[in-house]
């Protein structure tokens, strides 16, 4: 789906939410999954794209960080909601956060990376 500008009087509400996971193969593997599910209203759009956070852990080495793969680091899945007006934005997102919620349900109950880190931490 091709970006719409934040300015587009058609979809004048917009809401971004950015879901830090893990990994990228955590985040990789939720985007796939949530991008499966279009939007069933035609007053509303959304975009997915996966980001490297915005600041890099303190804790983790600099020659580690040096290493990275630079789409390893992409761990944030960033979805973008466009509406043409608030309710429909509202209905959207929480149909969205409900899916949302299961997919990271399942990614704890079966990942094996979740459970590590769970385990770890």
């Amino acid at each position: 789906m091709a970006a719409i500008e934040a300015t587009n009087p058609e979809f004048p509400y917009t809401l971004t939410i950015s879901l830090p996971l893990p990994t990228n193969r955590l985040a990789s593997c939720a985007l796939r999954a949530l991008e499966v599910d279009a939007e069933l209203s035609p007053f509303v759009r959304r975009t997915f794209v996966l980001e490297a956070p915005a600041v890099e852990s303190p804790s983790e080495p600099q020659e580690k960080k040096q290493k990275h793969d630079p789409e390893e680091t992409k761990t944030v899945l960033k979805t973008t909601y466009y509406a043409t007006t608030n309710r429909m934005l509202r209905v959207s997102v929480n149909g969205f956060m409900e899916s949302l919620g299961t997919v990271l349900g399942v990614m704890t109950e079966l990942d094996v990376d979740v459970l590590k880190s769970e385990m770890e931490g």
